[in-house]
């Protein structure tokens, strides 16, 4: 343009740079939008009615995947920036303010809540597009979708929140949409008793955690995060361990750890694809992500820390003994996610050492158990929706995009040779070790133990569903699910196969999250390591010994159609280790003893002195009605009798 001096290479470079920085911050300061959109999906499927039932399905995709890219973008400026400044506090509005309590909904964006981010987002839009081929047939699809949509918009609260009170929130609401999940086929009994069950026992949880921001506040005087983890050294270490110890019991509740996992098998009442989400990017995930999140406070609390490591490995032997014997593939799922959890706990207890692996492995675990889950319900898809395994085998050919991905999950969760859960469950296991003391020996011992039964039993499933004679009945006819259920799966096989290896090699992922989590310190963890340790060399030797196990009983014989009488370990294992049966003496059967003691109290005394006062009102009455005769002689004379007394006592007065 005519007298419009042209502009140097710096002032270029310099408005290039403004507009770089513009639009980063953009990024963070609409950061708001990674929640804001799978809630307006939710709230228009659910507001719009029968009018979005033709591409509500495909609204709530789409939001899904929209707050996936954002979380990209956000991860992408993350990068940009020097390690110790990658945390940004991103304010959207005052949320309450009463007294000294303040709680804003602000939202965090540093490593640890952009890595959840990403992985419920991403694996999350892979399930809702598994969904539209899986639930196609359903008449209430669209109501599915809004629930789904809702269930990711709450877990990003949950893990987005810069306070507990927000965190809290987002905790509830993820309560809230499993309840509505689990039960989505409330026509079912079960399916309503195994809603009501995972709601009222996360609520015991649920308590814990609300116990200890009451405690954090009346502490600290604040709930956000940076605030109580910088003070929190200023406070006693009983405080701490009170905290760590209600932190630890919600944490038991959403993630399915003793004693608080009773919930989880039943929860397969659900459709597949709430499974999936439930236990690979949702629900689960949830009480790992609040120790480490917050661990500041677990380290000034030793005990609470022990604690947390002893109900890790408690848990990830349990559910790998239940998945030893459910016949059930979502049910012997289950068992598996309660055990990958319990690796998880276990190495968030360990601290620093121990919380990147702990991190990565629920980023592996999220890939290939949300694989193993769609791989289950394409089985299901092709099987005439059968669960039962001995009703399989074989299926290896009628399916084979199925067995292929399936397979590559189950040799990912078993600690197959550079595959992604190789990586991580090897770094957890030295981790434990590494810590150190006659504990560090037991929980590292009990997290080899785990490997090899992780091994057997799913063997067990790999070789009763895929191999051996067909066992289905003739009016079945098993075939491959159609490609929106198919894709997902290739593509969460891919991770289950390549995730591991780019996570931890080079400790990238470690360092990644060391501005949040610390360095870790005290064990080497190279790939030469891994391949030369005796722990490795351990672990892979209870592998193929778990494998090989498997081969015998369920692979290399006939598998019979009705499950054969067991032994008491098989019986206390299919009964989930009486679990419920515990639950029911120790907490439902005293609980009703209470309620019916707390009923007759207020039937004898409370509702009994009311009624008495009301029958003595009534009995009186009953009393003075009967002197009205309603004959006006009577009255007269009655009048005349008082009118004497009353000048009688007036006489007598002025005698006296």
């Amino acid at each position: 343009m005519a007298g419009v001096p042209p502009m140097s290479p710096g002032h270029l470079a310099a408005e290039a740079h403004a507009v770089t920085a513009a639009a980063d911050g953009a990024i963070h300061s609409y950061a708001w939008l990674l929640i804001a959109l799978p809630l307006a999906g939710a709230a228009i499927l659910l507001l719009g009615g029968r009018r979005t039932d033709a591409w509500g399905h495909w609204l709530a995709v789409a939001m899904s995947l929209a707050s996936f890219a954002w979380a990209v973008l956000a991860l992408v400026r993350l990068l940009g920036y020097a390690p110790e400044e990658r945390s940004r506090s991103v304010p959207v509005y005052e949320w309450i303010a009463a007294g000294d309590f303040r709680a804003d909904v602000s939202l965090l964006l540093d490593p640890l809540s952009i890595t959840f981010a990403l992985l419920i987002t991403g694996v999350g839009s892979l399930i809702h597009i598994y969904s539209v081929g899986y639930m196609a047939h359903d008449e209430n699809r669209r109501r599915f979708f809004a629930y789904l949509n809702l269930f990711v918009a709450a877990m990003l609260v949950l893990v987005l929140a810069d306070n507990y009170a927000l965190l809290f929130l987002g905790w509830e609401g993820v309560g809230l949409a499993s309840y509505l999940l689990i039960g989505f086929w409330q026509h079912k009994s079960s399916a309503a008793v195994a809603a009501k069950k995972a709601f009222l026992i996360n609520r015991v949880g649920d308590i814990g955690l609300l116990i200890a921001i009451m405690l954090l506040f009346t502490t600290f005087g604040t709930v956000a995060f940076n605030p109580v983890f910088n003070a929190s050294d200023q406070a006693g270490s009983p405080v701490m361990t009170a905290v760590g110890l209600l932190l630890l019991l919600g944490a038991c509740g959403k993630s399915a750890q003793l004693p608080l996992q009773a919930w989880l098998l039943d929860a397969m009442e659900g459709p597949t694809p709430v499974s999936a989400l439930i236990h690979a990017a949702t629900m689960v995930t949830a009480g790992v992500y609040l120790i480490v999140r917050s661990g500041p406070i677990f380290e000034l609390a030793p005990t609470a820390q022990l604690v947390v490591t002893i109900v890790g490995a408690a848990t990830l032997l349990a559910g790998a003994i239940i998945g030893c014997a459910k016949d059930d593939i979502k049910k012997a799922l289950a068992g598996s996610t309660m055990s990958q959890i319990g690796y998880m706990t276990l190495a968030a207890g360990l601290g620093p050492i121990g919380y990147a692996a702990a991190i990565a492995h629920l980023v592996t675990h999220g890939f290939f158990k949300a694989g193993l889950f769609l791989g289950a319900g394409s089985v299901m898809h092709g099987m005439n929706d059968e669960v039962d395994m001995r009703k399989y085998g074989a299926l290896r050919k009628a399916m084979p995009i199925t067995y292929a991905t399936f397979g590559l999950g189950y040799l990912a969760i078993i600690g197959f040779p550079f595959l992604s859960g190789w990586w991580t469950k090897e770094g957890i296991i030295e981790a434990a070790f590494a810590s150190g003391g006659v504990t560090g020996q037991i929980l590292g011992w009990a997290a080899l133990l785990g490997a090899g039964l992780t091994a057997f039993y799913m063997s067990r499933m790999m070789f009763m569903t895929f191999f051996g004679e067909k066992r289905w009945d003739d009016a079945a006819h098993p075939h491959e699910s159609p490609a929106s259920m198919t894709v997902p799966m290739v593509v969460l096989a891919v991770g289950s196969v390549g995730l591991g290896a780019i996570l931890v090699f080079g400790y990238r992922f470690a360092h990644f999250l060391e501005p949040v989590v610390g360095a870790e310190e005290g064990h080497e963890f190279s790939l030469a390591h891994m391949l030369t340790s005796w722990s490795s060399i351990a672990a892979l030797g209870l592998m193929v010994a778990g494998v090989g196990y498997a081969w015998l009983r369920y692979g290399r014989v006939k598998v019979p159609r009705t499950a054969p009488r067991g032994n008491p370990v098989t019986v206390a294992a299919s009964n989930e280790l009486y679990g419920n049966a515990v639950n029911e003496s120790l907490f439902m059967r005293p609980g009703q003893a209470l309620t019916k003691a707390a009923v007759a109290f207020d039937t004898t005394v409370v509702d009994g002195l009311v009624n008495r006062i009301a029958a003595s009102v009534r009995e009186s009455s009953e009393g003075l009605r009967r002197t009205q005769t309603g004959f006006a002689r009577t009255y007269a004379l009655t009048m005349l009798f008082g009118a004497t007394v009353v000048v009688a006592t007036m006489l007598g007065v002025g005698i006296a």
